[in-house]
């Protein structure tokens, strides 16, 4: 780990506003290096997911700062941020929105295609190496509907590496998941950290998956109570 910030936020603030005006998330400041896995958690509703939204620069309207690769991204145009999170941001749901009537192999390549910068052939070649990692490139021809639920999972994970972002950021990823499912979902993420020094942020409410990450950053009512 070289110490490396990856991302990080400085005194960010968001308010709600309906019906009156209510703050959710209060001066929060913290950043995570290259190579870290880092879980934040928090109960239901103590802002840890309206977090992530900024995080990932999906919600523009807040008060700070948030530095992406050590540049300011805050304050810039929605095209720009497009880019941005297309290039930089892989994204691991509870819910995997894989598209149905879609292969494997095409969901798996959808990030690459919306970037646009390598051929389809390249693309093609690129996700099913995606899919090796996770054993999965037998299923490459089934179309998502025909998979389990931890298939769709990692398919899904497969799919949030395609363009190798800087770092990956997962809402409650093992939420719908059973609990020998979960562990393997999180046996993944763990190997993307150790074996491709992939950086990791994980929302949950689940103590056991959180004690598992190399940091904890522990929300509150909007705030970070501990840092781990």
């Amino acid at each position: 780990m070289d110490g490396q910030k990856v991302i990080e936020a400085r005194k960010i603030n968001k308010f709600f506003y309906s019906p009156g005006k209510t703050q959710v998330l209060k001066e929060v400041t913290f950043s995570v290096k290259k190579g870290e896995f880092v879980s934040v958690m928090g109960k239901s509703g103590c802002g840890k997911s309206t977090l992530l939204y900024i995080l990932s620069t999906m919600d523009t309207d807040y008060e700070g700062e948030l530095y992406l690769d050590g540049n300011l991204i805050t304050g810039q145009s929605s095209n720009y941020l497009s880019h941005l999170r297309n290039e930089k941001i892989g994204f691991v749901f509870q819910f995997h929105y894989l598209i149905h009537e879609f292969s494997v192999l095409e969901n798996v390549m959808i990030p690459g295609l919306k970037l646009n910068q390598k051929s389809r052939e390249e693309l093609e070649q690129i996700a099913m190496e995606k899919l090796k990692v996770f054993d999965m490139q037998d299923h490459a021809l089934k179309k998502a509907n025909q998979l389990s639920g931890g298939q769709k999972q990692r398919v899904s994970i497969a799919r949030a590496l395609m363009n190798n972002p800087l770092i990956i950021m997962s809402d409650e990823p093992t939420g719908n998941l059973d609990k020998k499912n979960s562990d393997l979902v999180l046996g993944i993420f763990k190997e993307l950290v150790q074996e491709f020094h992939q950086t990791m942020l994980m929302v949950t409410h689940d103590f056991d998956m959180a004690s598992k990450t190399d940091r904890t950053i522990v929300m509150e009512d909007g705030m970070i109570i501990s840092h781990g």
